[in-house]
């Protein structure tokens, strides 16, 4: 191969290896792209409920009753200082755009003392509603959202076991161990946290299929198939009842039930 034919293949090799660079950069560049547009989403600002609809029992949709829910030190918290007796007054803080599959993380702390006149079962009570109604469409004598909960429960202080990251189904019915589950609340395999501990709590959906529940970083809960059906949820609106719907999407909600509770570091990544 003589001087001229050398720096020819030269240049050759030279331009396919640089080629070769670019389109792995280019990959990477793509692959960057791609994860950018499933950035981490902060539902709560830290500062104010504006991206949020409050719902209470008894009470219109926008109504905050008793300032139930406030944001204090970057904190959103349920209380029931402004409150008599608790008068049945559950309440749910909508985030105000829906979701179908995403992943869902926040940290929530029991802390205070059951109001008085709420139901015992709701001591150191609380949760997450996922693939709820819009709050817009429950009715003001409408006792639970359509949706689906994962369940948030601390330890009693009586040395036995009280788990969190459960699954609840105030209206709707979800498919567990391959059947149809029969109850209302399904217990997760986590362990029990105290009251005044700061939780991780993770929610996995991917619209009708695969629902994981996580905490502190384990998978404590595994189910699919969420349908509208089963009891509990009274006064709704009929025209919205289809029995064996599917679940695909909906609004999230923290819930009240008459346990003070904190909120923070509420986030969301949507999902394809």
């Amino acid at each position: 191969m003589n001087m001229h034919m050398l720096n020819y293949f030269s240049i050759v090799m030279l331009v396919l290896f640089l080629s070769a660079c670019g389109t792995s950069k280019d990959a990477k560049t793509g692959g960057d792209a791609e994860e950018k547009t499933e950035e981490w989403i902060q539902l709560f600002n830290g500062k104010d409920l504006n991206d949020w609809i409050v719902k209470v029992h008894h009470h219109d949709a926008g109504v905050n009753f008793g300032n139930t829910f406030r944001v204090e030190d970057g904190i959103i918290k349920v209380r029931y200082d402004q409150y008599e007796d608790f008068n049945d007054q559950f309440s749910h803080l909508y985030y105000k755009t829906p979701f179908s599959h995403f992943h869902l993380k926040l940290e929530y702390h029991f802390t205070g003392e059951l109001q008085k006149g709420a139901p015992d079962y709701t001591i150191l009570n609380s949760g997450v509603m996922y693939h709820s109604q819009d709050p817009n469409t429950i009715l003001k004598e409408q006792n639970w959202p359509i949706s689906i909960e994962m369940q948030f429960l601390a330890g009693l202080g009586d040395g036995k076991p009280r788990p969190t990251g459960n699954m609840c189904s105030p209206g709707t019915e979800i498919v567990y161990e391959g059947k149809i589950y029969d109850g209302h609340c399904l217990n997760s395999s986590s362990k029990t946290y105290d009251k005044d501990e700061w939780v991780k709590a993770e929610l996995i959906v991917l619209g009708d299929s695969l629902i994981t529940h996580i905490i502190n970083g384990d998978t404590v809960l595994q189910y699919s198939k969420p349908t509208m059906g089963g009891g509990v949820v009274q006064g709704y609106d009929s025209t919205l009842w289809q029995v064996g719907k599917p679940l695909k999407s909906g609004y999230i909600a923290l819930q009240s039930e008459g346990q003070p509770i904190d909120f923070r570091n509420i986030q969301l990544k949507k999902l394809d």
